[in-house]
């Protein structure tokens, strides 16, 4: 077994001391390593931050599973892995909920300014000033691009705050109480917020344009805790310096984990980390799931969660 990039520590310990897993190198012993050790090689782990390109898949003449630590695979080549019958697992489910609570999160803060609020406090401004007013959030139009496990869950609790509940997918859900949209642009036009939650990889690339965001308009406000890879990152750094629209709150950029220090600048845009999922709960459950999709194949040849 190999472990591609780094993992959460307990994992990298677990499949160290369970499986014997080995390390890739990172420096100019790689090429030498997998000449000698390519051939041995079953089974990979790896994580959506760093994933396994083409180049990698070849060198691994005997592979049989990539496993995923993470919902997105999108740095994953899995057409590449489809082509020589690899299976690819990732763990969906486990993390739905810390996500969609940071979409809310990030909602709430650039329509109520909490994070300006916040500073503008420890600045030792409200002695001698009031904060501007901000603007109220519940029963507002939402707009959610990718209705899936996440962008289900958004939408749920976006009930809880009497929002008006819109989505895009490529296809309409059926039964689904949400308006649909038949474009991303359409989407923008009727809502006052944005949530993407769509998935990575090249089939979303770049889905949010400028033309996308001139339709959200100069009241409405962008909020990505998908992949940085699917908004036009340019464009929206247009849009906000010009003031076609109100805000921004981000998790995940082009990248990372350099941001373009014009988002660092701007005072109407919350940035996080790449957090969405980042509670010790959610990453002891994806390392759970990532150990059964393991064990599972050492066992049967087969994944729990194959995508």
């Amino acid at each position: 077994m190999l472990q591609v990039g780094p993992l959460l520590p307990a994992l990298h310990s677990e499949i160290a001391d369970e499986f014997a897993a080995m390390r890739l190198p990172e420096d100019d012993s790689r090429a030498t390593f997998l000449t000698e050790r390519g051939p041995g090689i079953r089974l990979v782990v790896t994580s959506g931050k760093v994933g396994v390109d083409a180049a990698l898949i070849d060198a691994l003449p005997n592979l049989e599973a990539i496993v995923n630590f993470g919902v997105g695979y999108d740095t994953t080549d899995v057409g590449a892995a489809r082509a020589r019958g690899i299976g690819v697992s990732n763990t969906p489910d486990v993390l739905t909920d810390c996500v969609a609570d940071t979409a809310l999160a990030l909602l709430l803060d650039v329509f109520r300014r909490i994070t300006q609020a916040d500073t503008f406090l420890r600045a030792g401004h409200w002695a001698t000033a009031s904060f501007p007013l901000a603007t109220r959030f519940s029963g507002k139009r939402v707009g959610i691009v990718g209705l899936g496990r996440i962008g289900g869950a958004i939408a749920t609790r976006l009930e809880g705050f009497g929002c008006e509940i819109s989505y895009h997918n490529r296809n309409q859900v059926p039964g689904s109480p949400y308006v649909y949209a038949g474009s991303i642009t359409e989407l923008a036009a009727g809502c006052d917020a944005l949530v993407v939650a769509a998935a990575g990889g090249a089939d979303s690339e770049r889905i949010i344009t400028a033309e996308v965001l001139t339709a959200l308009g100069p009241q409405g406000y962008l909020v990505n805790i998908a992949r940085g890879s699917v908004v036009d990152e340019p464009a929206l750094i247009e849009a906000l310096q010009a003031g076609r629209i109100a805000g921004a709150g981000l998790d995940v950029f082009e990248d990372e984990p350099r941001v373009p220090a014009a988002l660092v600048m701007m005072d109407n845009v919350v940035l996080l980390p790449h957090i969405a999922s980042g509670t010790r709960e959610t990453r002891r459950a994806m390392a759970d799931l990532t150990l059964a999709n393991i064990r599972r194949f050492q066992t049967d040849g087969t994944l729990i969660t194959p995508v």
